[in-house]
């Protein structure tokens, strides 16, 4: 297939059992991917693309997304909306402070996966690699904070792609020159300096 990935650079954050759910729920697959295979081992969640046709041989390994397993300490409240600002009255004692003792806050730890990395960090291998993008994009609209950049070529055109905080934003592909073919009028010509023999 002409479809690649040729730039990508993901921050993307979110709890792990929002992954688990949205590939449980039976999600609408790009077309040659018959199934998800999601395997954990220690820290890292694998997710690898099932190809739909016998033309990918089994012993072709398929696209993959990795991703980090961290946990998150979430609180049900903010800790410092709670306080309500500093104490007002001076540093000193005050009477009935012991009686008043601040209660704990409700939290819990979560885990979380992390797709962070350029692309050979979060997107492995060629075959079916645009497909598993495509994947990697809907993960990212159910992000709940992080970035995903990428240029993908599909057939002849160039796509650009970028999603803040869950949020598809607009994106271009800008074509620039080419550092290499600078006069280079500011560096150092090696080959025809006096000092060198």
């Amino acid at each position: 297939m002409s479809s690649r990935v040729y730039r990508l650079h993901s921050t993307l954050e979110l709890p792990l059992e929002d992954v688990y759910d949205y590939f449980e729920n039976d999600p609408d697959l790009p077309s040659g991917i018959a199934d998800i295979d999601i395997t954990r081992r220690n820290n890292t969640l694998i997710i690898s693309a099932v190809p739909a046709d016998d033309s990918i041989s089994k012993y072709t390994p398929t696209a993959q997304l990795k991703a980090s397993v961290t946990e998150n300490r979430v609180y049900e409240e903010d800790p410092d909306e709670r306080q309500g600002g500093p104490p007002s009255g001076g540093g000193g004692p005050q009477w009935g402070a012991f009686e008043e003792e601040e209660e704990e806050i409700e939290s819990e730890l979560v885990e979380y996966a992390c797709f962070k990395g350029d692309r050979e960090t979060v997107l492995q291998n060629s075959a079916l690699q645009y497909e598993m993008f495509e994947v990697l994009c809907e993960v990212a609209v159910r992000s709940e904070k992080g970035n995903l950049t990428a240029i993908a070529g599909n057939d002849t055109d160039l796509e650009a792609v970028r999603i803040v905080d869950g949020e598809r934003r607009p994106a271009s592909v800008t074509v620039t020159e080419d550092p290499s073919e600078d006069d280079g009028d500011g560096g150092v010509d090696w080959r025809d300096n006096e000092f060198i023999s």
